[in-house]
């Protein structure tokens, strides 16, 4: 566990921040080798069914994601004010929350598979596989959601280097079985999936047996577990906002997978392969964004309302530093970052110039993600819901329907910019306002004057 409300601001949210953004580099890490062996080996055909489930998955998990983050916030904010008796009560009532959530989702995404495939447009050849590799993966939500519910709850109490070994744990498991499904079992895109499956669920019953032995504050007993309808109401208030602003972020991305998908099996494996260079290249601005919101939530439970803004200043001065870095890799290598999943000489070309035109604005989607840390570490998740879904469904979707009309695929890829650069904006605008501070669940006794 680590308190962020004592020493320098830069320094904590940087040694925080780190392990999460290694974390989530080696998942995503183990996502990209996925989807290497499933490109070189199985063919762009089984790389367009892969990238093709994703936007339905984070469709269906969104909402439930979105509340957990409100969850994470709560246990943040009663670790701040040291309430370590309503700190446990959080963790209890997020995983109940979990394990039910986890069932119903799988249940009705298994059942409708198909359907969905159907309604966004999916071409016929990349069907049948799409609909192996869903499935499968929906059926095993449950240790999905335990094993990241698990990590979200940790970095909530400021510890993000005991996720950093559990996700190291689950990359090479999920990298080896993945070779030895599809290379030596010859099982295809199930294999893929599969292989997914198995190692989150390693990692998370890996996971139990660790906190129950070492950790002070979370030990995974059901018997103890108790559901405290209070804090799950303050969960909701603060993250029912973010998870509907989620579902409907996802559905943008549904939608533009739609758009995506009428040009056809080149243009939806280009995308699905860009897209995995574009989640890791933006890794970092990410995860330097969810640690400043536990910064945030700490020092405003803590009523230190001052550290937030050294705080925010100096975590978009970090995270630019390292955008520059990676635009310009990017940038510079995109051809060849695309040639691994594909030898296609169209696929390669497509997803090149979807690299060219969206890495270009990581400076824009950095100051916008450290933003919406501060508003999200406050407990202000409304105004930010409104702006989120204002740049993506009355800017960005619109904006790829109506160009790429007219000058193909590559109207979609600049529709992703032109959506964020209006969403910083507002972001900026609500937080000069300063009403995000009133919006606390902790509310102390003494408060930094501004």
């Amino acid at each position: 566990m680590k308190d962020l409300t004592e020493g320098n601001e830069a320094r904590l949210i940087l040694n925080f921040a780190t392990p999460m953004l290694l974390g989530n580099l080696f998942q995503q890490l183990y996502n990209i080798v996925d989807t290497i062996i499933v490109g070189n080996i199985l063919g762009k055909e089984a790389l367009a069914a892969v990238g093709a489930s994703f936007p339905i998955i984070f469709t269906l998990i969104s909402l439930i994601i979105g509340v957990a983050s409100g969850g994470t916030i709560v246990i943040a904010q009663y670790f701040g004010a040291k309430d370590f008796k309503n700190v446990k009560r959080a963790i209890d009532t997020l995983y109940i929350f979990f394990f039910f959530a986890s069932v119903i989702l799988s249940v009705v995404g298994v059942y409708f598979t198909e359907d969905i495939f159907r309604l966004v447009q999916l071409p016929e050849e990349i069907l049948p596989q799409a609909k192996t590799y869903l499935t499968i993966y929906l059926s095993g939500l449950i240790v999905f959601f335990g094993f990241n519910g698990t990590s979200a709850i940790l970095r909530g109490l400021g510890d993000s280097k005991t996720p950093l070994y559990f996700l190291i744990i689950s990359t090479f498991f999920n990298i080896g079985l993945d070779l030895l499904f599809i290379l030596v079992f010859k099982w295809g895109i199930a294999g893929a999936a599969l292989a997914t499956v198995i190692s989150q669920g390693g990692a998370f019953l890996t996971a139990i047996v660790y906190l129950n032995k070492y950790h002070k504050i979370i030990s995974f007993t059901i018997s103890e577990f108790q559901f405290d309808n209070r804090i799950f109401r303050q969960s909701l208030r603060i993250g029912l906002p973010t998870g509907i602003q989620h579902t409907f972020v996802s559905l943008g991305h549904l939608a533009l997978m739609t758009i995506v998908n009428t040009f056809g099996t080149n243009v939806i494996a280009a995308y699905s392969a860009a897209i995995r260079i574009d989640n890791l290249a933006i890794l970092s601005t990410m995860y330097f964004g969810a640690a400043l919101a536990t910064f945030v939530g700490q020092n405003l439970g803590a009523g230190k309302s001052t550290r937030v803004k050294s705080g925010l200043r100096s975590t978009l001065i970090m995270s630019s530093s390292v955008s520059l870095t990676v635009t310009l890799i990017v940038v510079l290598f995109k051809k060849q970052l695309i040639g691994l999943f594909t030898s296609d000489p169209e696929v390669i070309r497509i997803g090149s110039e979807y690299l060219l035109i969206v890495c270009s604005f990581y400076l824009l989607f950095t100051a916008m993600f450290k933003i919406n840390g501060v508003l999200r570490g406050a407990g202000d998740t409304l105004i930010p819901m409104f702006i989120s879904l204002f740049s993506l469904w009355v800017i960005r979707i619109p904006f790829a329907w109506v160009v790429s009309d007219r000058i193909g695929e590559t109207g979609i890829w600049w529709a992703i910019p032109a959506g964020g650069l209006i969403g910083l904006i507002l972001y900026y605008l609500y937080y000069l306002t300063g009403k995000w501070k009133n919006k606390v669940v902790i509310k102390p006794i003494i408060v930094d004057p501004e």
